[in-house]
Formats: C-alpha cells, structure tokens, sequence
C-alpha cells in the first residue's frame, strides 16, 4: 500500500507526541489509539516491536467525505502508524488518493494536510 511517510531519530514517545502537536496544528484530531506492540505481546507472548497506531480525523473533511460517499466511513479514523525503528521511529500514514482513487476532490486537500504534518517533522516519502 502506498504511503507517505517520514523518519525521525526520536524515540517513539517523543515522535508520537510531535506528530500529535503538527496533525493538531492541521485540524486534525486523535480520537483512537492502539498499542498494536503491546497488546499482541500480552495476547499472543510475542514481540512486533514497539508499533502504536493512532486514529486522526479532521471532522470537516470527514464530514464532507462521509456526505458525498457513506462508504468513506470505512476508512475513518485516519491511521497514523508510528514504528520504532533501530534509528528511531518512522511515522506513516496511508495515500489518501490510494484509499480513494476517485474521489481526487476529498483526497488531494487531506493529502496537503498530511503532507504538511509530517514535513514538520522531516522529509516526507511516498512508498
């Protein structure tokens, strides 16, 4: 699946914490998160590394995707996947376009948006 994503030598604490303050700086909110490293260590007595995923959404562009097509509802919150890595943590978030390829009126102002929170943390890749 494409992504964009950026790379940071913070830990994950400190990475999650930024990419809270800059999603915040951008409309977007945290409504969900999942200690994804955590919990299957404690379900399953195995190791994923420390992997969290939260659950961002801008209510104005959820609303306006969820009225032009209910099916967006399928999609929401918006993960943002922070995974340690051995130089520190990369922070990725789903391409919009991929989740959306015809709806480029709903994908392209949340794909600036997103592009925007994480270049202030360093430089964006899409993969």
């Amino acid at each position: 699946m494409q992504s964009l994503s950026v790379e940071t030598t913070r830990s994950l604490p400190e990475a999650e914490a930024m990419i809270r303050t800059e999603l915040g700086a951008v409309g977007f909110g945290i409504l969900s998160e999942i200690d994804l490293g955590a919990t299957l260590a404690s379900k399953l007595s195995r190791s994923v590394g420390n992997l969290k995923i939260l659950g961002a959404c801008n209510p104005q562009f959820a609303y306006d995707a969820l009225t032009a097509d209910r099916s967006v509802a399928l999609l929401l919150p918006c993960n943002v996947v922070l995974d340690a890595t051995p130089a520190g943590t990369r922070i990725s978030v789903p391409a919009p376009a991929e989740l959306l390829p015809d709806r480029p009126e709903i994908t392209e102002p949340v794909t600036k948006l997103l592009y925007a929170a994480l270049e202030a943390i360093g430089e964006v890749h899409l993969g």
